[in-house]
């Protein structure tokens, strides 16, 4: 099988995947590298670069007729499904980005509750401001999106004393307990910190809308490092205004925001640029996923993570 991946050179792909399994051929394709346009009609499977969904375009023009599958290097799909023909399959990173946003999204929670957000302006004023500060323990925190991002926020919560921990998925299940979405109205009132990982589908789309966050206790932190179009950014900033909740964002709808956005500077708000992916974990993680990927095609197997199939 021949493959095309995410690295600046076949030397650089060795040197972090180690030998390729017997079976595979590959070459090399990023934005540094261009596209190996001489072998499109033979690649199979191209592991898009992270942050490079230009590049998919660039791909699709060639044309390459025996392209079976995609990989992103994200978790999250949204934004390039419907650019991907059917009979090409994609598949996620789901996993390889939990260390990395499940730390962002307790450190947002934590700057927005202590005020570092405040602090950190007030520096730049050369102002002496001290507050009354917050802080996680003692919270009811609720996971909107239990999945593996989900399950990495719950395990980095254990450390600050949070009062309790409940969970939220498209399905219910237990072991540990986690409720379906339709549970949401029944769980939200007793949630003092929402963290919000789920990923953008039709059914997840303005979940957190204005009734639902009408809802949440006076004060309330909503934490979003899953995908901005889950929380209604309207509704949202409507709470905030009025300082009923409070918010830490990675991720808006739209996003970026617009120029003028009162979410840019509203009090209440810590903020940061989508960086959930950028993690210094990400390299080496994404790296031994993509080794077992090309195992698992050199055996006959097909990718692990697949979010659509090819037809």
């Amino acid at each position: 099988m021949f493959v095309w991946l995410p690295y600046a050179s076949l030397s650089q792909a060795r040197d972090r995947l180690g030998p390729l399994p017997e079976g595979i051929e590959a070459a090399v394709a990023c934005r540094s590298a261009g596209l190996p346009e001489a072998t499109a009609d033979r690649v199979e499977f191209f592991a898009l670069p992270n942050f490079e969904v230009d590049l998919w375009p660039r791909v699709l023009a060639l044309e390459p007729p025996r392209l079976r599958w995609l990989q992103l290097a994200s978790a999250g799909w949204d934004y390039i499904i419907d650019s991907v023909p059917e009979r090409i399959g994609l598949v996620n990173a789901a996993g390889v980005h939990d260390t990395g946003t499940a730390e962002l999204a307790v450190a947002l929670a934590l700057a927005c509750l202590n005020g570092l957000d405040r602090y950190a302006r007030d520096r730049v004023q050369e102002r002496f401001a001290p507050a009354d500060g917050d802080c996680l323990a003692g919270k009811r925190c609720l996971i909107v999106g239990y999945g593996r991002i989900g399950q990495a926020v719950e395990k980095r919560l254990r450390g600050f004393e949070a009062a309790s921990v409940s969970r939220v998925a498209r399905r219910a299940r237990t072991d540990p307990e986690v409720h379906a979405a339709a549970d949401l109205p029944a769980l939200l009132p007793a949630a003092d910190v929402v963290f919000v990982t789920a990923p953008a589908t039709p059914e997840t789309a303005g979940l957190l809308g204005a009734a639902a966050l009408a809802l949440l206790p006076d004060r309330a932190l909503v934490v979003n490092v899953g995908r901005g179009a889950v929380v209604d950014t309207a509704a949202l900033t409507a709470e905030v205004a009025c300082g009923r909740l409070r918010a830490a964002l990675d991720v808006t709808d739209p996003e970026p925001l617009p120029a003028g956005h009162p979410l840019w500077r509203l009090d209440g708000v810590t903020w940061s640029p989508h960086v959930g992916g950028r993690s210094g974990a990400f390299p080496s993680r994404y790296d031994r996923f993509l080794a077992c990927q090309l195992q698992r095609l050199a055996d006959g197997q097909d990718p692990d993570n697949i979010v659509r199939y090819p037809t």
